[in-house]
């Protein structure tokens, strides 16, 4: 029995490792894949030389995005070992084009008023840079959820993978439009003029979003349409919730003062406000996400 014990734990050992192994080629590739999306851009000369800060926070959030997508490749229930490690090179690769092409439309869709390579490469706008690691980590989460949901075929799950991502970016699309409508200023304008506060908000409403289309997609598949349901469901609650959750930033995380004057009033904007109103919109939904 003792001999038993120890040989299943040396394939469990060994299955570890190989999935680990599988990981770290998949965020290499992750890397080459930024590389060709991005030919004009020079990762190591902006972190290394440059200290390109807003560039910063917007690779962490790709690799934060990467993460997630490596993770959704790899996490479920395993079919054995060889077949396990293909399901993690054929979606993981995937997820990983999906998620460059998610920070591409991004960058038109959701802040479509100004060129967000320039603000980050040329400005180095944190606030810029905020926003797009935002959206590359929500998309990376949103992949996740897609990935980690059963499918009986791997035509079924790549069908299942391909529309819930292109419905997360919809969302996001959406999303930014409701967010500039419920505040009292043109977030485009604000980020453009380096606003990391303003920038820190609406990234956070981002990452609100995306929790809630993982929280409705990820699990087993029987129906995509009745997911679809449920991903319009909390999305419907999740864009109800920014107000609301833009009015408790203001009236008990910042008692006596104006969000929107701490946020554009100032001559220099109150990035902790930023912060507090980001946390306000991920705290809703995750407390949204724990009550459906």
């Amino acid at each position: 029995m003792e001999k038993f014990l120890q040989n299943d734990y040396l394939l469990t050992l060994v299955s570890a490792i190989c999935y680990i192994a599988a990981a770290y080629v998949l965020f290499y590739c992750g890397k080459i894949f930024y590389s060709i999306f991005n030919p004009k851009i020079d990762a190591k000369s902006e972190l290394v030389f440059k200290d390109n800060f807003a560039f910063a926070i917007a690779q962490t959030g790709y690799f934060a995005g990467l993460l997630a997508v490596i993770g959704g490749a790899i996490v479920g229930p395993s079919t054995g070992l060889v077949y396990d490690l293909l399901d993690i090179l054929i979606y993981g690769l995937m997820g990983v084009f999906l998620l460059n092409i998610s920070i591409k439309l991004n960058s038109v869709l959701i802040l479509r008023k100004f060129n967000v390579r320039k603000e980050i490469i040329e400005d180095q706008n944190p606030g810029t840079g905020v926003v797009e690691a935002a959206s590359a980590f929500g998309s990376g989460l949103i992949i996740f959820g897609a990935l980690v949901g059963e499918s009986a075929t791997l035509m079924a799950g790549v069908t299942s993978l391909l529309i819930f991502w292109a419905v997360g970016q919809v969302v996001f699309f959406i999303t930014g439009l409701v967010y500039n409508r419920i505040v009292s200023y043109d977030i485009h304008k604000e980020i453009e003029k380096d606003n990391s506060a303003v920038g820190l908000g609406f990234a956070g409403a981002l990452i609100a979003i995306s929790i809630l289309i993982y929280t409705a997609i990820h699990g087993e598949v029987d129906n995509i349409g009745v997911k679809l349901v449920e991903v319009c469901i909390e999305v419907a609650m999740g864009l109800l919730m920014l107000p609301i959750a833009r009015f408790f930033a203001a009236k008990v995380l910042l008692p006596g003062q104006k969000l929107t004057h701490e946020l554009v009033g100032q001559e220099k904007p109150n990035v902790g406000a930023g912060l507090l109103e980001a946390f306000a919109y991920i705290g809703s939904a995750v407390l949204i996400s724990w009550c459906l």
